[in-house]
C-alpha cells in the first residue's frame, strides 16, 4: 500500500521527540495496524536521523562534550552496574551509538597522548573488546545493541537487507527471461555509478519503457527521494535512458511525477511487463 503524502505526515508527526526504541516502534504499529512493520521502521528510522542531524551541533560544542562526561563519571560513580550512557542519551534525546561515540572520544582523549584517529574509534565500535577500559566497553555494548538507527548492528542488517533485495530482484528478472547486467558486471565495464540492472533489451511497464531497474530497501519519503534524484536517477536516465526504481517499503505517492520524464516508481516489482522480440525478415 502507497502512502499519500497526508498519510505519511501523519505518521511522521507521531514520532516527533520519539526515543529511538523498540517500545515506540511497537507503539507506532498498534496506531497504524494497516502498515506493515518493514515501512514503519524504515519512516521510524529515516525521521530519527533527520532530526539527528538538526541537533547534532548542539551535542558536540566543547561545554556539551565536557558536561556528558562528567555526567557519565559521575553516573558510574554512584552506580557502576546502571546503563548509563544508554539512559544519558535517552535523557538528552541522542541516538545511543552517538552519544557513546562522544563519551568514547572524550575517554580516549584523557587516556591517550594524541587524539584518537576515526578508524580507531569506529574499530573500537565494531568490537567494544577493544575499548581498554572495560566498564566503558559494557557501556558502550549497551547502547549498540539498544540502538535502532545507527551503529554496526544496524549497518549489518541493512546490508544483508539490501543485499536479500537485489537477489529476490535478479530471481524474478530470470523467471521472467529478461537478460541484464548487474553492478558487478557494469563495473567491469568502466562505469563507476550505476542502477543494479541494466536490462540488455528494454521492456515496458504501464505504457513506459524501462531500460534499468534500481531497487532501494527504504521509504521513499521527499527528503531521500529527491536526493536520490539528483544524486542518482538522473545520471542513470542520462547514461542509459528511461528507468524503474523500487522502493520496497512503500514511498509517498505523489512522488511518482517523473513518470514522463522518464524515471517510474513501484513499490514491487511489476507484473504487467511487456517484452519485446526483434523480428526477422
Amino acid at each position: 500500500m502507497i502512502l499519500t503524502k497526508a498519510q505519511y505526515e501523519e505518521i511522521a508527526q507521531c514520532l516527533v521527540s520519539v526515543p529511538p526504541t523498540r517500545q515506540s516502534l511497537r507503539k507506532l504499529k498498534q496506531k497504524f495496524p494497516s502498515k506493515s512493520q518493514a515501512t514503519l521502521l524504515s519512516i521510524f528510522s529515516q525521521e530519527y536521523q533527520k532530526h539527528i542531524k538538526r541537533t547534532h551541533a548542539k551535542h558536540h560544542t566543547p561545554e556539551a562534550i565536557e558536561g556528558y562526561y562528567q555526567r557519565y563519571l559521575n553516573g558510574m560513580g554512584k552506580n557502576g552496574a546502571a546503563p548509563v550512557l544508554l539512559e544519558l542519551s535517552n535523557e538528552v534525546d541522542y541516538a545511543p551509538l552517538l552519544m557513546a561515540r562522544i563519551i568514547l572520544e572524550r575517554f580516549l582523549q584523557g587516556h591517550e597522548q594524541t587524539p584518537p584517529s576515526k578508524s580507531v574509534i569506529n574499530n573500537m565500535l565494531r568490537d567494544p573488546s577493544q575499548i581498554p577500559d572495560g566498564v566503558l566497553a559494557n557501556q558502550v555494548h549497551q547502547c549498540i545493541v539498544n540502538d535502532c538507527c545507527y551503529g554496526p548492528l544496524v549497518d549489518c542488517i541493512k546490508h544483508a537487507i539490501g543485499y536479500e533485495h537485489e537477489v529476490l530482484l535478479r530471481d524474478l528478472l530470470l523467471k521472467k527471461n529478461l537478460s541484464f547486467l548487474d553492478e558487478d558486471q557494469l563495473r567491469a565495464k568502466g562505469y563507476d555509478k550505476t542502477p543494479h540492472f541494466i536490462l540488455q533489451v528494454p521492456v515496458a511497464v504501464e505504457g513506459h519503457i524501462i531500460h534499468w531497474i534500481e531497487s532501494k530497501t527504504s521509504f521513499g519519503d521527499e527528503c531521500s527521494h529527491h536526493a536520490y534524484l539528483h544524486g542518482q536517477f538522473w545520471s542513470y536516465w542520462n547514461r542509459f535512458g528511461p528507468g524503474l526504481v523500487i522502493y520496497w517499503y512503500r514511498f509517498i505517492q505523489e512522488l511518482d511525477c517523473n513518470r514522463e520524464r522518464g524515471i517510474l516508481l513501484k513499490a514491487c516489482f511489476p507484473t504487467d511487463i511487456v517484452t519485446f522480440c526483434h523480428s526477422t525478415a
